[in-house]
């Protein structure tokens, strides 16, 4: 395949790496970056470093980029349809942290998609493989029938608590005119508010959308795939992260809500909070 087939945005998918159990699965390197092709390199975005563009030079002459604690150098080239540079990264002298590791990092365009394999200290460390896709390369899942009532019991106030001991709410309000609407408000246990977000849940094309908007930003939607009388899970797989959320209501009116990188791993590698329902927050 040529360069080109590089170029863009890429979307974690499916970890290919051999030998690893459910647990262990996910992505190998960021769950979502971009590459750019340009005449005689290739410029990463999303990979690691404090940098938000590195340009890696395909004739093996090397690029530094220094930050505040070390010094990375990448060295490339494009050979037989892949893609390979390593980085080295250097401590400053006088360090007493480690002094060099390295990493070697490959794409190779597939008809199934972008193969990256990252090599972790070769040979003696780590070796993961990740198959990555263009969003609109990923097929959303089909809508469960369902209308908004179904998903009356989420409705009321909600309140957990972290193991670091800081404080999450949920405020759902009953479904009415086709929505259920929720704020959601994440508080340090020096009771410094650290993270807000705006929450939709809608009934469109023949089934409810969860409309995510951490912050306020640009929202994010989720298609319900699975629901009951107490259990919800909303899904996105063309998402970095979380591409899955589920919210469960237990026998003891405890909420647990779910995020996960990869639909395989909701339950196993999701974080959970179990919030209780609260008449006051």
């Amino acid at each position: 395949m040529e360069l080109r087939a590089l170029n863009g945005e890429w979307i974690f998918a499916e970890d290919r790496t051999a030998g690893r159990t459910l647990e262990q699965r996910g992505a190998p390197m960021a769950s979502k970056f971009s590459l750019r092709v340009e005449e005689g390199a290739v410029v990463l975005n999303g990979h690691g470093s404090e940098h938000e563009d590195v340009r890696v030079a395909l004739d093996g002459s090397p690029t530094e980029c220094p930050e505040a604690d070390r010094n990375m150098r990448y060295h490339g080239g494009w050979k037989g349809g892949v893609i390979e540079y390593e980085v080295a990264f250097e401590r400053p002298e006088g360090d007493a942290g480690p002094g060099i590791g390295l990493v070697l990092r490959s794409f190779r365009p597939t008809p199934d998609g972008l193969l990256a394999t990252i090599a972790v200290d070769p040979p003696a460390g780590s070796l993961s493989i990740g198959l990555h896709r263009h969003a609109e390369d990923i097929a959303m899942p089909p809508l469960a029938k369902a209308v908004i009532g179904d998903l009356a019991w989420l409705a009321g106030d909600w309140v957990g608590t972290r193991r670091s001991g800081s404080s999450i709410e949920e405020r759902w309000s009953p479904p009415r005119g086709g929505a259920l609407l929720a704020v959601s408000r994440t508080v340090n246990a020096s009771g410094k508010m650290v993270g807000f977000e705006y929450l939709r849940i809608l009934e469109r094309d023949g089934g409810p959308v969860y409309v995510a908007q951490p912050g306020g930003k640009t929202a994010t939607e989720f298609v319900l795939t699975e629901f009951s009388a107490s259990r919800a899970v909303f899904d996105n797989p063309r998402h970095d992260y979380p591409k899955r959320i589920v919210y469960e209501l237990a026998a003891s009116s405890s909420l647990a809500r779910r995020r996960s990188a990869t639909e395989a791993l909701a339950v196993s590698r999701g974080r959970r909070l179990d919030c209780r329902r609260s008449t006051r927050c």
